[in-house]
C-alpha cells in the first residue's frame, strides 16, 4: 500500500486493510468503534471518487455539445444580423443599438497632389587615376 500513489491504488490497499480488519475485529474490540469510523470514510471517499468520474464524463460529453451548439448561435445570430440590416436599413444608426456597423459610405480618394520631384545629389566625378 506504501507504494501507491494513484487514487484507485490507494483505495484498492485501504479496501483489502479493511477487509482484513473486518475479519478480525471481534479480536481487538478497542478498536472497534475506530474501524466502523474507517469504514464509514472509506465508504464516503469510494462515492466521491465514484462521482468525481462521473462528473469527468459530463464534463466530457458536454465539451463534445459546445462546439456544435456554439457554430448554431453563429450562424442563427448571422441571419438575425442581416435580418436587422434588412428591417432597419444598412445605413441606419440604429444597428450600432446592436453592435452592428451602419453603411456611410465610403472615403472619396482625393485626388493626388502631384509630387514635387525630390532633387537628386550632384554626381561628384571619380577622381582619375592620373
Amino acid at each position: 500500500m506504501q507504494d501507491e500513489t494513484t487514487v484507485s491504488g490507494i483505495l484498492g490497499g485501504l479496501q483489502r486493510f479493511q477487509t482484513s480488519m473486518e475479519a478480525t475485529i471481534d479480536a481487538i474490540p478497542h478498536l472497534q468503534p475506530t474501524a466502523v469510523r474507517f469504514g464509514e470514510v472509506l465508504s464516503f471517499t469510494q462515492d466521491l471518487v465514484t462521482r468525481q468520474a462521473a462528473a469527468i464524463a459530463e464534463k466530457q460529453d458536454l465539451s463534445r455539445q459546445i462546439p456544435p451548439a456554439l457554430s448554431d448561435a453563429l450562424r442563427l445570430a448571422t441571419v438575425l444580423r442581416k435580418g436587422l440590416q434588412q428591417h432597419f436599413g444598412a445605413r441606419s444608426e440604429k444597428l450600432a443599438e446592436f453592435g452592428l456597423k451602419p453603411f456611410r459610405g465610403r472615403k472619396r480618394r482625393g485626388t493626388p497632389e502631384p509630387e514635387e520631384p525630390t532633387p537628386q545629389p550632384a554626381e561628384t566625378p571619380a577622381p582619375s587615376a592620373e
